[in-house]
């Protein structure tokens, strides 16, 4: 009976143990490309959420990709829209019922987990820990200067998967 009794116990450890484990890795910074399941995203923890309004694609995909809104916190999606007048220094402004159903998509879906729990330097993408911590050990400013890269904010240029929400990192392929 001791012996049964130790490996029941021994069991209930590795499988609490093992919980643990996937738990962590889920939300690992080294975890691995495709983020929860699937993609990048907010609220639904996928790529392009399908509720993202026509205008979003229409209006910002316009001058650069669509980016996930789950690659911001919510603060940071406020701020941009609320300045959109002063868009990176571009005037981005749209007219006000697009504005809202953009900011209501960007925000309802925004990332709220430890990833992007920060507001990154003037809400850029680039500029978050986790962006900085996953590009700038591996990635050197000549690569982002290559003319088919052009800067580190042109995601599809590496990630073709990028408009979809996939960033998974076996399937990167860096441009000459």
């Amino acid at each position: 009976m001791p012996r049964l009794s130790h490996l029941l116990k021994t069991s209930l450890v590795l499988l609490l143990t093992a919980g643990s484990m996937h738990a962590a890795w889920a939300d690992d910074d080294e975890g691995g490309g495709r983020w929860w399941g699937g993609s990048w995203g907010g609220g639904s923890r996928g790529g392009m959420v399908s509720n993202a309004p026509p205008q979003y694609k229409t209006e910002c995909a316009s001058c650069h990709m669509a980016y996930p809104a789950g690659l911001l916190p919510a603060g940071s999606w406020q701020n941009m829209m609320a300045n959109l007048s002063k868009h990176f220094g571009n005037d981005a402004s749209i007219d006000a019922a697009s504005a809202s159903a953009i900011s209501q998509y960007l925000t309802s879906n925004a990332g709220t987990y430890k990833r992007v729990s920060e507001m990154p330097p003037e809400n850029r993408i680039t500029e978050s820990y986790w962006f900085q911590r996953k590009h700038g050990k591996h990635v050197n400013n000549s690569t982002w200067a290559r003319p088919s890269i052009g800067s580190p904010s042109n995601c599809v240029a590496c990630h073709q998967g990028a408009e979809n929400g996939d960033f998974n990192e076996h399937s990167v392929r860096i441009p000459n």
